[in-house]
């Protein structure tokens, strides 16, 4: 590809109705890197991809992938992509491996090819013993192992992932990590939305949140680490009688509302001064005889970046 940039979208807007799902959304992807595209739901994530697939054309703004416009030349664009969906999208009544050569022969794969690149896939997803069984009889974490793995068939050199882990479980998830390293590792190009943010953590190379429509912050996860600031403070007590007032501490020494557990008898807190505060919740508990098992510093996680930039999780409202 003639552009060192891969994706870029300018100014996307697009509107449902007196809904302004987005709002001027701007990024960028340098070919073989990851971006991990952020945001509670509703925020807009999904329109951005539905847009960047060809799935919906934005009110105003342009986006070029792979080097085509999506709305001058959206044949290009779906030529050159691997998507993934947030639901898995397979037919529950052929088998995983009938799944995946049919794909590949609308990819235009000749039947040995097609053959071939199936069954490396299925190796590949752990999906082997379950290959020649009915797709309706999977969990629905094969499922969307199988729906990833027809992301990949054609080998593209932009791959959209739309929530791709969600219903996996760990080391179903481990495993899609891997896969998009290698992917990255061999040049694709990888736009990843995701409601892990440990995922992001692990696998973008740049990150942009996403809040209303609008792009509120953009980064390396250490830069939007460092936007924030500080330290978290945790401790865990002795006795759930000890919570209240240990919360009550931190409240006074952090930046910010503390978080408190009652069932684990953790309260943690985002402080300035690191050390100095930890000595200083110390000083106080002790003083009040409250009994501390457990006490550390941490650097924010992007749990923490996502909490201060937006004021809500990540699973709250409604997707668009």
């Amino acid at each position: 590809m003639a552009s060192e940039v891969a994706v870029s979208a300018k100014a996307l807007v697009k509107t449902y109705g007196s809904t302004r799902a987005l709002d001027g959304v701007d990024l960028e992807i340098p070919s073989g890197q990851v971006l991990g595209l952020l945001g509670p739901n509703g925020a807009g994530k999904t329109t951005t991809v539905r847009i960047l697939t060809t799935l919906l054309q934005p009110d105003s703004g342009e986006a070029m992938v792979a080097g085509h416009n999506v709305l001058a030349d959206p044949d290009a664009v779906r030529r050159s992509i691997g998507l993934s969906g947030q639901y898995a999208a397979v037919d529950e009544n052929l088998t995983g491996f009938e799944n995946l050569y049919m794909v590949a022969r609308l990819y235009g794969k000749k039947k040995p090819a097609a053959r071939e690149r199936a069954r490396e896939l299925l190796s590949r997803f752990r999906l082997e013993e379950a290959a020649d069984r009915p797709a309706k009889g999977y969990s629905g974490g094969m499922r969307r192992r199988l729906d990833l793995a027809g992301a990949l068939v054609a080998e593209p050199i932009v791959v959209i992932l739309d929530e791709p882990t969600t219903g996996l479980d760990p080391g179903g998830r481990m495993d899609a990590w891997q896969v998009i390293r290698e992917l990255v590792a061999d040049g694709t190009t990888v736009l990843l939305t995701t409601q892990y943010l440990e995922e992001a953590d692990q696998l973008a190379d740049t990150i942009v949140v996403i809040d209303k429509g609008k792009v509120i912050a953009r980064g390396t996860a250490d830069e939007l680490k460092g936007q924030i600031g500080g330290e978290r403070l945790e401790l865990v007590v002795s006795s759930p009688d000890e919570v209240a007032p240990t919360a009550k501490v931190l409240l006074e020494i952090g930046s910010g509302e503390p978080t408190v557990d009652t069932h684990t008898r953790k309260v943690d807190v985002l402080v300035e001064g690191g050390t100095k505060a930890l000595i200083e919740a110390l000083r106080r508990l002790d003083a009040l005889g409250v009994n501390v098992l457990d006490i550390g510093l941490h650097r924010p996680t992007l749990d923490d970046v996502f909490l201060s930039l937006t004021g809500h999780a990540t699973d709250e409202g409604e997707k668009k």
